[in-house]
């Protein structure tokens, strides 16, 4: 892997309180395993590029394109059993990728991009962000300590992300045998927190540095899913 390809939100802040207007979280579930998922990747590079500030990429790479001759490193069943999460509640037989889902709400195929920016376009004159802090603290070798502050309710949570910033495959079988992939904002590590207040302890995963990631924190309904705030911040 090679950790230098990708999408930067300017962030001089180790702290960051924002409570913007509009706002638009895209998840994007991918996998390296599968064909139709490298337009999907170039899609919300470019949506990111365009939306620096108030639009929110997040890639869960998915682990059930495994079995098809490439394995993804950055998949997890973990992320698999989120976008299951979301299936149940947009009433989906089955799940596919790529897939697209704006703010928890609507979901559609991730690599049609005019549909891609017309939601996005639509979320943040519809969507008011939450008041949200966080910031975040490299304690040791790998260790990070997250600082929060939100107005969470008990019908909701907060999810904290580290996220890798960057990233290139070069992938050797399956699918997509021979090509070199670019990835944005892929999220390696997802933790639910119960409370709006408080720290949390994290763990880098094996390979990277705090100069590789960012958190991104989001307010998540625990019923229908939908995301009421989102906050990201640098690993000081």
């Amino acid at each position: 892997m090679i950790f230098s390809y990708g999408f930067h939100r300017p962030a001089n802040k180790a702290f960051s309180n924002r409570a913007n207007n509009g706002f638009a979280v895209v998840e994007l579930f991918t996998s390296e395993g599968c064909s139709s998922c490298p337009p999907a990747d170039e899609a919300v590079t470019a949506l990111a590029k365009e939306y620096p500030s108030n639009v929110y990429v997040l890639c869960f790479h998915v682990d059930y394109w495994n079995y098809l001759g490439w394995k993804d490193a950055f998949s997890s069943a973990d992320y698999t059993a989120r976008q299951q999460q979301y299936a149940a509640v947009f009433n989906i037989n089955s799940i596919y990728t790529p897939q697209a889902i704006v703010n928890g709400r609507i979901e559609f195929t991730g690599s049609d991009k005019k549909k891609l920016y017309a939601v996005v376009q639509d979320a943040l004159v519809k969507n008011v962000n939450s008041i949200m802090a966080i910031s975040a603290k490299a304690t040791g070798m790998k260790g990070i300590t997250v600082a929060y502050k939100t107005n969470l309710d008990s019908r909701s949570v907060l999810q904290l992300a580290i996220v890798q910033v960057a990233a290139t495959s070069a992938v050797k079988r399956g699918e997509n045998k021979g090509m070199l992939l670019h990835h944005i904002n892929v999220v390696r590590t997802l933790k639910m927190v119960d409370d709006g207040n408080g720290t949390t302890n994290m763990v880098l995963p094996e390979g990277l540095a705090a100069k590789d990631c960012r958190i991104v924190a989001l307010v998540q309904s625990r019923a229908d899913l939908h995301i009421s705030g989102v906050n990201e911040c640098v690993i000081q």
